[in-house]
């Protein structure tokens, strides 16, 4: 049923070619995003989960 109803829809070959696509091109950005982001914005990031400056609640 399924396989009818796709064959049924013109120019359906172009949606995987789009979401290949999609991927691609946002892979590619994050790549880029990763090499041109400065260290001290990564810096900062890995140390946010370690700043003493907050106080924590324990749990006993």
């Amino acid at each position: 049923m399924y396989k009818e109803v796709l064959r049924s829809i013109e120019n359906i070959e172009i949606y995987p070619v789009i979401s290949l696509l999609i991927f691609v091109i946002f892979f590619v950005i994050m790549f880029i995003w990763v090499l041109t982001v400065p260290k001290n914005y990564i810096d900062h990031m890995k140390s946010l989960p370690m700043e003493e400056d907050e106080i924590t609640k324990k749990e006993p």
